[in-house]
C-alpha cells in the first residue's frame, strides 16, 4: 500500500505549500513508541531534564522567525498572534525546568516510625515517579503552546515521562520543525533523540491511543474526537489516564447593574474576546446573559460596531470554515432567534464575524432544538441570551454542562460586595466550570503556578489542570516505601535528605 502524503496548506487558498511527511504506519507507530520507552531510563536525571528543558525553550527561541513564518503560512493566525504564542511556549518549557529543580513536584513526605502509636506507625516515605510513554494529541488553535512543543509534552518531559506527539494536520510543517528542535535540544543535552518524536494520521493516532506501552495521554480538540479517544484509553486490557480538554461555551452573566454602569465597555470587550484569533480560542466566550432593556440595547450596539469593524478572517481548514457556517445557519433558523450581526461566510475563504440573539425565555421553553444555542461554535460568532428577571440566568445556567471558564460582569459595588446577585452567581458558576472571571474576559491563560485551566466534563476529562505548573501532576503517581532500609530507597527520600528536596516530615 502506498504511503499517505502529509500536506502542508494555505487555509487562505487551500492550496499546498507542499508534502511534509507521510501518514504513520502501524509499524512505524509501535517504533517510535518503543524506541520512547527504551529512552525513559535516562530521563531519570533530573540536571539532564531540566537542561533539555531550557534547551528547547532557548533554541526555539533562536528559531523564532523561522518558526513563526512556517506556522503563519498554514495556520493564517497572524505574525503577532503567532510570536506571543512562541514566547508563551518557551516561558513554559522554562517554568518546568524550575519546577524540576525545586522539586516540589514529588510530593516528597516522610513519616518516621513510631510504636507508640494505635495502631503502631512503621517508617513510611511517599514520593512520586513518572508513569511512562506519554501520548500527546496537538490542538488545532495553538501550533506552538499546545502543540508539539507545548505544554502537554512539556510537562510530561518535566515529569520524566518521553512523549510520542500526534501531530495536528492543520500545521505539519510546524509540527516537523518543533520537533526537531526538541530532538536536537535533547541530544544536546545528553539524552536520547527519541524522548521526543512524532507521528502524523487519524490511523495513528488511534494506534498511538492502544499501544501497551503508552501509560497517559493528553488531548485538546474537539467533543467528539476526545470522546473517541478516551473511550479507546478506558477500553484497553490496561486501561491508562486520559487527560482531554474538549470543548466548552464559556458562560457570560452581565447584571442590570453592570450594563448600567458601563454597557459600551462591556460591549467592546466582548467584541473583542469573542473575535479573538477568529473566535478558535477554547475559552471564547460563546455565550452571554445580558438583561432586556435600553441598557442592554446600548451593549449590543457596542457589540455590533465592534464586530462590524474587525472584518473577516480565516478559519484554520476550509472543514471548520464548514462547520462554523453550518452551525451558523442551524442556530439562526431557529423560531425567536435573530442575528443584528449576521455571522457568516466571507468570500472563497474567509468568515465574517456576529452574534446571535434570542429571548431567555425561547431558549428555555422552545424544547430539544434549541439545545444547539447552548453546544460551542467553533469560530467568532456568540449567543446573546436577553433575561427579562432574575430567575432566567439561574434558569439557563442550570441547562448547561462543564465549562472552562465562567465571566460575571458586576457593577463597581457589586464587586466590592453590595447587596445584589453577585454572591449567589459565583457560586451557581463554581459547579460549573474551572475557572472564574470576574470583569474581564476568558480569553488569555496566564502560565502561572496558581492556574487552573480545565473543568467539569465535557470541559475536561479529569479535574487536572493542562496550563500551569499542576500541569506536571497529571504525569505522575505516589509510591509509598514501607520500613526499607535507607540504602535501598532511592535518593530523593533518604533519611538525612542528601538532595536538599522539598519535603513533610512526620506530619510537619
Amino acid at each position: 500500500m502506498a504511503a499517505t502524503p502529509v500536506w502542508s496548506v494555505d487555509p487562505r487558498t487551500g492550496k499546498q505549500h507542499g508534502q511534509v511527511a507521510v501518514e504513520a504506519t502501524p509499524r512505524e507507530v509501535e517504533g517510535a513508541v518503543r524506541a520512547a520507552h527504551a529512552a525513559r531510563g535516562a530521563l531519570a536525571d533530573r540536571a539532564a531534564r531540566t537542561a533539555f528543558l531550557r534547551g528547547a525553550a532557548d533554541l526555539l527561541d533562536g528559531a523564532a522567525d523561522q518558526v513563526v513564518e512556517t506556522a503563519e503560512a498554514e495556520t493564517a493566525l497572524g505574525p503577532g498572534r503567532l510570536t506571543g504564542e512562541l514566547a508563551r511556549t518557551t516561558g513554559q518549557l522554562r517554568a518546568f525546568a524550575d519546577a524540576v529543580d525545586e522539586g516540589a513536584y514529588l510530593d516528597i513526605r516522610v513519616d518516621h516510625a513510631d510504636p507508640s502509636l494505635t495502631p503502631p506507625r512503621p517508617d513510611l516515605r511517599r514520593y512520586k515517579v513518572p508513569l511512562g510513554v506519554t501520548a500527546v494529541y496537538a490542538a488545532s488553535n495553538f501550533p506552538l503552546a499546545f502543540s508539539v512543543p507545548g505544554g502537554d509534552t512539556a510537562s510530561a518531559l518535566a515529569a520524566g515521562c518521553p512523549v510520542v506527539v500526534k501531530a495536528h494536520p492543520d500545521h505539519p510543517a510546524t509540527s516537523e520543525l518543533c520537533a526537531a528542535l526538541l530532538r536536537r535540544a535533547a541530544v544536546g543535552a545528553g539524552l536520547p533523540a527519541d524522548i521526543v518524536s512524532v507521528v502524523h494520521g487519524f490511523g495513528a493516532g488511534l494506534e498511538l491511543i492502544r499501544h501497551p506501552l503508552v501509560a497517559a495521554a493528553g488531548f485538546t480538540g474537539s467533543i467528539r474526537g476526545g470522546r473517541a479517544l478516551f473511550d479507546a484509553a478506558a477500553a484497553r486490557p490496561v486501561p491508562i489516564p486520559f487527560h482531554g480538554e474538549l470543548g466548552s461555551l464559556n458562560p457570560v452573566v452581565v447584571t442590570p447593574a453592570a450594563v448600567a454602569e458601563r454597557a459600551e465597555e462591556i460591549g467592546a470587550g466582548l467584541a473583542g474576546s469573542l473575535t479573538l484569533g477568529v473566535g478558535q480560542f477554547c475559552v471564547k466566550p460563546g455565550l452571554v446573559l445580558l438583561p432586556e432593556g435600553p441598557d442592554g440595547d446600548r451593549l449590543t450596539a457596542a457589540l455590533g460596531k465592534a464586530l462590524g469593524e474587525s472584518g473577516p478572517g480565516v478559519l484554520l481548514d476550509h472543514r471548520m470554515r464548514d462547520a462554523f457556517v453550518a452551525g451558523v445557519r442551524e442556530r439562526s433558523a431557529l423560531p425567536g432567534v435573530d442575528a443584528p450581526v449576521a455571522p457568516g461566510p466571507a468570500g472563497e475563504h474567509a468568515v465574517a464575524p456576529g452574534y446571535l440573539s434570542v429571548p431567555a425565555r425561547s431558549l428555555l421553553d422552545g424544547g430539544p432544538s434549541y439545545e444547539v444555542l447552548l453546544e460551542e461554535c467553533f469560530g467568532p460568532v456568540g449567543v446573546v441570551v436577553r433575561y427579562a428577571d432574575g430567575r432566567e440566568p439561574a434558569e439557563v445556567l442550570g441547562r448547561l454542562a462543564g465549562n472552562l471558564s465562567a465571566t460575571l460582569q458586576l457593577s463597581t459595588a457589586e464587586a466590592e460586595g453590595a447587596p445584589g446577585p453577585a454572591t449567589e452567581l459565583i457560586e451557581r458558576v463554581t459547579g460549573l466550570a474551572g475557572r472564574i472571571v470576574v470583569n474581564g474576559w476568558p480569553t488569555g491563560v496566564a502560565v502561572a503556578p496558581a492556574q487552573h485551566h480545565g473543568g467539569p466534563y465535557p470541559a475536561a476529562t479529569s479535574h487536572s489542570t493542562s496550563v500551569g505548573a499542576t500541569a506536571i501532576e497529571r504525569w505522575l503517581r505516589p509510591v509509598v516505601y514501607q520500613s526499607v532500609p535507607d540504602a535501598l530507597l532511592p535518593a530523593e527520600l533518604r533519611e538525612g535528605n542528601p538532595l536538599g528536596l522539598p519535603r513533610r516530615v512526620t506530619g510537619g
